[in-house]
């Protein structure tokens, strides 16, 4: 079933929002499953010790640990019966026991249960598929998964018959004969068996220990050592590799893309659909990857830059398999990192008002390569820097947007760099300890790299070090922001440290590798001693979005902290390019043109539609009551392709060097007509001077 209908969308949208302290450097897989007990009881250590909740893991969390971990395993409640979860009902107060003594047999016991339920369940899928459906009946299917419980075999029987006749009707409202929704959904379920049969111990302790982890907040984590290594990527906005983007399709490991420099493209002979069958290193024997992990793949073909790898690949078109030996080479994933451009508005929407459009991702650092003294190591500040610079040399802007749509956040100390390119020396954000202890981290660096008018985009997704940043441009009277009535709501700071003992914690060599715990160990404030918690930052001037009328935010979220303050921080000063009589100004001249906008109307009546369907308990298998609502809402969703106001969309797909950091959208249009008010607001009132 798709996710929309069958998973809360705050829980799939905001999987992996955060905001990091410090990091660790890349080690060594050496864990063995053997040791995953020992990693599960200094986990509960070190959570009591350094939460900064400080709450012991007792039977309430015990409790939690139980509901949690059964519905990330069943959330849809469509393989778990009422007899299976009674029968483990009467452990659940002694998960906290066990775990602290290294106990996660609970959790294998569960997870065992789950595949056999699973694998007979997609057998019975498959046999589903082929039998015959009324698509005239009227009956509707469940589609809020709180308002149900786990069931009998019969009840469990039908949910799973409505659910094979709805994904049948579904992909044959997408323009599908009958037999070819059968065969997506022959496939659909092939492979959803074969990827859980291939589940390993690691990955299952890994999901029992987050499920305890959240049970305290919804961003705190265990990362397994694999995990880590994704994470530290991400951060680092580079690996060692081939440059290929891969995916799995029915037991082989598929080429989806060639990353463009990296060591296949410049190869040339891997191609876009083509399959790889077997791995090998320089030296030794080929790996079989035929059904393999796709994530055990990846790390095969991951090395050393400078290291030889071997790939057995058929070729899409056909014909005898061929060896690629390619040499490994450091890969930059470019598409995260901060871009910008300068727009003439004349040209756009016909305003004499020059932009820098600046779009920033998140807020990545290279904490190994900073660390390591590396001169070019990838930090946020020093990109946008140099985008400013470049303003600069193509003779200025009249205003600069901060795109921050989307944006989960990173390195709170890339937030703070961030900040103070656009402010003079003075605190950027509280940070509450553990014990209680409040200090501000304040901009050192007295230079500002710009001192114009500036407007930032938020949206419900913009998270953590987005809002650092958002607040402070509110809190220092720096500029104005505009998007959904207000960001996500995370004023928590995440710490990643290794999973080790105590005595133990700061030798450089360890005997295993447990992965780390990322855990929630401050509260982050504003100046102004605002929380962001659960309130987020609002938005000066609010634009029509989906997006806000989503259940997005921290105030979704199971566990969440509450929202407080504090007393507000020495030494914030007002740079007097915002006041309220700005605002209120550039709101009524927005409202005024929006309220003349077709596009705008159009995405009205599209939000009214999504409001209508979110508070839906059932949908109709009927297939002419289900076609007719379709209709309606592709009416109007031919003109909005993806989210309104994502910044990513747009632009030619075939060449990415010319996408637009600021694609040509109503949305976008909307923004830059802000900015163009703001620029002759500020100077109508002499606060800046024309270019």
């Amino acid at each position: 079933m798709k996710s929309p209908l069958f998973r809360r969308i705050a829980v799939l949208s905001l999987f992996g929002v955060c905001l990091i302290a410090t990091t660790i450097g890349a080690q060594q897989f050496t864990t063995s499953a053997s040791t995953d007990g020992d990693t599960a009881r200094l986990v509960c250590k070190m959570i009591e010790r350094s939460h900064i909740n400080q709450e012991k893991i007792d039977d309430r969390i015990s409790q939690s640990l139980f509901t949690r971990y059964l519905e990330d395993l069943d959330p849809n409640k469509l393989y778990f019966l009422k007899t299976d979860v009674d029968s483990w009902k009467g452990r659940q107060n002694e998960l906290d026991d066990k775990l602290k003594n290294g106990d996660i047999s609970f959790a294998k016991e569960v997870f065992t249960r789950y595949l056999e339920l699973v694998e007979q369940q997609t057998d019975h899928a498959q046999e589903l598929i082929d039998q015959e459906f009324d698509f005239t009946v009227d009956e509707e299917i469940t589609v809020d998964p709180d308002v149900v419980d786990w069931g009998t075999a019969e009840e469990r029987a039908e949910r799973w018959r409505k659910r094979i006749k709805y994904e049948l009707l579904d992909l044959k409202l997408e323009d599908n004969t009958l037999e070819e929704a059968r065969e997506q959904l022959h496939r659909r379920y092939r492979t959803i068996a074969k990827n859980l049969k291939l589940t390993d111990e690691h990955e299952i302790t890994e999901m029992y220990l987050s499920a305890l982890t959240r049970s305290f907040d919804p961003h705190s984590s265990y990362m397994s050592p694999q995990t880590l290594e994704d994470f530290q990527i991400n951060m680092r906005l580079s690996l060692e590799g081939i440059g290929a983007q891969l995916r799995y399709d029915d037991g082989f490991t598929v080429v989806a893309e060639v990353v463009k420099g990296g060591a296949a493209d410049k190869d040339k002979r891997l191609k876009a659909g083509d399959k790889i069958v077997a791995v090998g290193q320089e030296e030794g024997d080929m790996v079989d990857i035929v059904e393999m992990k796709l994530k055990d793949v990846v790390r095969l073909i991951r090395g050393p830059s400078g290291t030889k790898v071997r790939l057995k690949v058929k070729k899409a078109e056909g014909g005898e398999p061929a060896v690629y030996e390619m040499v490994r080479q450091k890969i930059e994933l470019n598409e995260q990192e901060v871009k910008g451009e300068i727009l003439d508005l004349e040209d756009r929407i016909g305003r004499p008002t020059k932009v820098g459009l600046i779009n920033i991702p998140s807020f990545y650092r290279d904490f190994a390569g900073a660390q390591n003294g590396d001169r070019d190591f990838k930090s946020t500040e020093k990109d946008v820097r140099k985008v400013l610079a470049d303003f600069e040399k193509q003779g200025g802007v009249d205003a600069v947007v901060i795109d921050l749509r989307n944006n989960g956040g990173g390195a709170l100390s890339e937030a703070i760099g961030v900040s103070g390119l656009f402010i003079k020396q003075g605190p950027v954000v509280q940070v509450k300890e553990i014990d209680g202890t409040v200090r501000s981290h304040d901009d050192e660096n007295s230079d500002v790299a710009y001192d114009g008018p500036l407007v930032v985009i938020c949206n419900r997704l913009s998270a953590s070090a987005s809002e650092i940043f958002a607040g402070v441009i509110v809190d220092y009277n720096r500029g104005i922001v505009v998007g959904d009535y207000t960001t996500h709501g995370k004023g928590t700071v995440q710490n990643v440290m290794p999973v080790a003992d105590p005595l133990f914690r700061f030798r450089l060599f360890q005997a295993e590798d447990r992965g780390a715990l990322k855990l929630t160990i401050q509260q982050f404030y504003r100046v102004n001693g605002d929380s962001t918690q659960n309130r987020g930052v609002r938005s000066d001037i609010v634009l029509p979005s989906r997006i806000d009328h989503m259940d997005l935010g921290e105030s979704f979220l199971d566990n969440a902290l509450e929202f407080d303050r504090i007393e507000r921080a020495k030494g914030v000063y007002n740079a007097g390019l915002t006041s309220g009589p700005i605002v209120d100004e550039l709101q009524k001249s927005s409202k005024e043109r929006i309220a003349g906008s077709d596009e705008f109307a159009k995405l009205k009546a599209q939000i009214d539609r999504l409001v209508e369907r979110k508070n839906r308990k059932s949908v109709s298998l009927n297939e002419e009551v289900l076609g007719a609502e379709r209709e309606l809402e592709e009416e109007t969703d031919e003109i909005f392709p993806t989210i309104e106001g994502d910044s990513t969309s747009g632009g030619d797909d075939e060449n990415e060097e010319e996408k637009s950091v600021f694609p040509d959208t109503f949305y976008n249009d909307e923004v830059l007509e802000i900015t163009s008010d703001y620029v002759s607001l500020l100077r109508q009132m002499k606060i800046v001077q024309g270019r």
